[in-house]
This record gives structure tokens, sequence and C-alpha cells, in this order.
């Protein structure tokens, strides 16, 4: 059971969720806290779309890399 709530991102006010849930920690071993940034075909989300600020999009951009290349994240789920 994920421990963090799926994010419906089209419905909801431009916050940025790591300022509105200090407990929410942004680093690369944490897959779980990752995926809900990441596309089912591999792509990172905007800032637009998730409303996460400049700073936090970068740290988030850097941690999804490093657990990509760790193996902690997949590149892609998407099968062909």
């Amino acid at each position: 059971m994920a421990k963090y709530p799926n994010i419906n991102w089209r419905r909801r006010r431009k916050v940025d969720p790591f300022d509105q849930n200090p407990s929410w920690e942004l680093d690369y071993k944490n897959p779980e806290l990752l995926k809900l940034f990441v596309t089912r075909t591999g792509k990172i989300l905007p800032r637009r779309i998730t409303g996460v600020s400049a700073r936090n999009q970068r740290k988030l951009r850097k941690a999804i890399l490093r657990a990509r290349q760790i193996g902690f994240l997949p590149y892609t789920t998407h099968r062909t």
C-alpha cells in the first residue's frame, strides 16, 4: 500500500506539494514519491501541470535521473 495518495493533476490549485507536505522528502531513494511525478511512458511531468516550484522541480529532476541511473526507477514502463 502506497503512503502517498494519487493526485488528480488536472483539477487542483497550483500549489507546490513539497511546501504543502513537509514530510515529503525529495530524495532519489524514495521511488514511491518520485513515481507521482513521472508519466507511464517515463516522462517527467512539467511544472505547469504539477505546480512544483522551480527550485523543487530542479531537485525533482535530479532525484528522478539519479533513481533511474541506480535502478530504483525504470526509464519507462511502456512495453511494445
